[in-house]
């Protein structure tokens, strides 16, 4: 696997790892907020309908964009799309007070919860790898 793909990859993993945790965050203040999910098929239906979990999605289909680049036969990848990519990363993880949708739900839920402060701190580290 070339270079550029293993970086990818190594994006793509911890953009899903970051999205599992804000995943588990968002599903745990809806518990204790608005009223306890009794099924995985109730999760699934909120996590794609709800306005609490709203902000997530731009990283869902980043994720996707992602994953379709790494599948993607003809033409093969190249190694400008990847970095392209991995510069979207960079910007999409900036959480903003004055931004919309990811970067404003981003921001709210690290003032809320330290443990989105800890899983943001650990995609820093993966990105920081990424440089060249």
């Amino acid at each position: 696997m070339s270079d550029f793909r293993t970086r990818l990859k190594s994006l793509r993993d911890g953009l899903l790892h970051l999205h599992k945790s804000l995943l588990e965050l968002v599903r745990s203040a809806y518990e204790r907020d608005v009223a306890k999910i009794t099924s995985t098929g109730q999760y699934l239906n909120l996590v794609l309908d709800d306005p609490a979990f709203l902000w997530l999605r731009e990283l869902s289909a980043f994720i996707v964009m992602i994953d379709e680049a790494l599948a993607q036969k003809a033409p093969p990848l190249a190694e400008a799309d990847a970095e392209r990519l991995i510069v979207q990363a960079r910007a999409l993880l900036s959480p903003s007070e004055d931004g919309i949708g990811f970067a404003r739900g981003y921001f709210e839920i690290m003032q809320r919860d330290a443990a989105a402060v800890l899983a943001h701190r650990d995609m820093l580290k993966v990105m920081n790898s990424l440089l060249p």
